[in-house]
């Protein structure tokens, strides 16, 4: 069995290897790691080599000039740098919410001494850089005309199906589609009940100005504690995979966690429009234990638990009876006696 086990292991490090090589080689690397042999050797000695990190360098500089990314890495100049080169490389890795555990989990300064997490942290950043530079590519060739023009029919795209209106043709006017828009709202309007809206007057251009500056504001502000609550959550996470019975039970439960952890991003949605499309219901914060609100999600649980008589667990200090617990100092042989009058009072009984 331990045979198996190291050639399955000696196996997945030739995957790795073949995978950071042709990733390098399609990324433009020329250095000294270029071949396979050189990659694997720097890999086995790890943050301690200077050629590795100095690879890892030049991933992370050549990340940042297509990206936004706020962490950087600094050259080596030789082992005494290797604690230093991995304290700052779990920043970037944090930063980019990297999902391997063995690159983010353990004892920061002894991770890059593996070659197999050596050759996983070059995958893991190539990719990154490769996904950077297409991103950054795609949006060099759009101009911001064409950006604003996308947007705009792709809003009324969405809008034209939710309504089940006929196709958006070129040669319609766009004060044609308006005026099925507003026909057809209209009809609906008659049929489905609506509150009126939040917004009724009318913004001057200066007030859509300052709308704007409170929106972005709010904006930052709910991103910087999604942040916080999200690195609140992989923390903890990260706290299960310290038993012993998390090393057996690790894959299932990253199966389980990553697809919830990826839907978490810390970026709101909520933009202008929506604003604008407020009815005066959405003002009206009803009690999530109000009984028109758990009038159809109450459930069996919420029967046991949530009604019937509580008991008094006490715990007043007025009705604790004289005399009060007294404490002493610890003494050899043990310590303090401590007297309660309850205890007394059921001796005398």
């Amino acid at each position: 069995m331990e045979v198996e086990g190291v050639e399955e292991e000696a196996g997945f490090r030739d995957t790795l290897l073949t995978q950071a090589a042709g990733l390098l080689k399609e990324l433009g690397y020329t250095g000294p790691l270029s071949d396979e042999d050189a990659l694997l050797n720097s890999c086995e000695l790890g943050a301690t080599c200077q050629k590795f990190t100095a690879l890892c360098v030049w991933l992370v500089s050549e990340l940042k000039a297509v990206s936004y990314l706020e962490e950087y890495v600094s050259p080596t100049e030789g082992p005494a740098d290797a604690e230093t080169f991995q304290l700052e490389m779990s920043g970037v890795l944090n930063e980019l919410h990297c999902p391997y555990l063995s690159l983010t989990t353990g004892n920061v300064t002894s991770r890059l001494f593996s070659s197999q997490n050596c050759l996983q942290l070059l995958v893991f950043l190539s990719t990154e850089l490769e996904a950077a530079r297409i991103l950054n590519l795609c949006s060099a060739h759009k101009s911001e005309p064409a950006d604003q023009q996308d947007d705009v029919l792709c809003e009324l795209q969405i809008i034209r199906k939710a309504l089940e209106l006929p196709e958006i043709l070129p040669e319609i006017p766009v004060t044609h589609f308006i005026k099925q828009l507003e026909d057809k709202i209209t009809a609906l309007s008659s049929v489905v009940p609506l509150s009126p809206p939040l917004l009724k007057t009318e913004l001057r251009p200066e007030q859509w100005e300052m709308l704007q500056e409170l929106h972005w504001s709010m904006l930052q502000e709910y991103e910087c504690r999604m942040r916080m609550l999200v690195t609140r959550f992989d923390v903890t996470v990260q706290s299960f995979h310290w038993s012993e019975r998390a090393k057996v039970k690790g894959a299932s439960m990253n199966d389980v966690f990553w697809p919830i952890r990826k839907a978490l991003v810390a970026e709101s949605l909520i933009t202008i429009p929506h604003l604008l499309a407020a009815r005066e219901d959405y003002s009206r914060i009803v009690h999530t234990c109000s009984d028109s609100f758990c009038q159809k999600t109450r459930s069996s649980i919420q029967k046991v638990l949530m009604t019937g008589h509580v008991p008094d667990r006490g715990g007043r200090p007025n009705e604790i009876e004289p005399p009060m617990p007294t404490w002493g100092e610890r003494k050899a042989g043990g310590g303090g006696h401590q007297r309660w009058g309850k205890r007394n009072k059921r001796k005398k009984k």
